[in-house]
């Protein structure tokens, strides 16, 4: 909190390369799952905006898709393109890399960073995952010398660890005014996109490391009934194989996913939810910007 009365209220865009723990960051600080997690890179597909609204004023968080140089397909540039335009017309921007672990990637990005006017707070992620602390100060040390970061703190979003430090300076480097959005408000996308996210959050994290990169959920029915929400999903990959391994023997592994996704469904809607869920093959999707651009991949 400000030592000031004053409200303040502004942008802060959390950026990285893929897997540094981006989305569990903006999970932990708005207090709420809206940003889908996994272990594997390039989970995060889209900007997602979650908003924290409190008595010193309102930050506005925009995740990010991890910036990186791995393969050249329509999804690759489309997801690089997305998280670069968050690096403008923001107020503050995060900096998250992995504790002990500096790469090209982060290089590239301390590159993108130059010509940016916003100031840079480097958060050193995954603090829970480093038994031995004592190499941490003069890796600190060494990315202090790579850029003139405003702050560098070290942290753990998956605990909470030290949080509570980096949301003090957020707030202090806001902007005063006025809140951008009613004070009740996480977010801007609806529940129809979450529902998707939900669901290709099951599949990410349940099968072999190429599937989650060939697919894709759409959703195609999202109907309130009173007292409870229908949900139909339909679930794109590029091959007839991809299909038959998602759905599995007589349909048990589609049928774990789905039973999963609800549950989650139903914890963020505050609702029930009866889900159904189907795969089709469409070829090359992740290859094509025409197909990107009709499953919802677009600037």
């Amino acid at each position: 909190m400000t030592n000031d009365s004053k409200n303040r209220c502004g942008y802060v865009s959390i950026i990285g390369r893929p897997n540094v723990g981006k989305s569990t960051l903006l999970n932990y600080l708005v207090g709420q799952k809206l940003a889908i997690t996994s272990r594997k890179p390039q989970t995060t597909r889209h900007t997602i905006l979650g908003v924290k609204t409190d008595v010193a004023g309102q930050i506005i968080y925009v995740d990010t898709p991890g910036i990186h140089q791995r393969g050249d397909l329509a999804m690759n540039k489309y997801l690089n393109r997305t998280a670069k335009t968050m690096l403008n017309d923001v107020d503050l921007i995060l900096f998250v890399v992995d504790a002990m672990k500096w790469t090209t990637e982060d290089t590239a990005i301390l590159d993108l960073l130059g010509n940016i006017k916003a100031p840079v707070i480097l958060v050193i992620n995954k603090l829970d995952q480093i038994d031995d602390k004592e190499p941490l100060l003069p890796f600190i040390q060494e990315l202090s010398a790579k850029h003139a970061f405003c702050e560098i703190i070290p942290l753990s979003a998956k605990t909470g660890k030290n949080v509570s430090r980096l949301e003090k300076t957020v707030i202090e480097l806001m902007p005063e005014g006025e809140n951008t959005f009613p004070d009740d408000q996480l977010t801007d996308r609806s529940e129809r996109f979450f529902a998707a996210e939900l669901v290709r959050e099951q599949l990410t994290r349940r099968y072999a490391k190429e599937i989650p990169y060939a697919l894709t959920v759409e959703i195609e029915q999202f109907e309130d009934v009173g007292n409870m929400y229908r949900i139909g999903a339909l679930v794109w990959v590029e091959r007839e194989g991809q299909k038959n391994i998602i759905i599995g023997n007589k349909g048990e592994a589609m049928k774990v996913v789905a039973t999963q996704a609800r549950i989650e469904m139903e914890k963020l809607f505050g609702k029930k939810v009866h889900l159904s869920v189907w795969v089709k093959v469409k070829k090359s999707w992740s290859s094509d910007a025409a197909a990107l651009g009709r499953l919802g991949y677009s600037d």
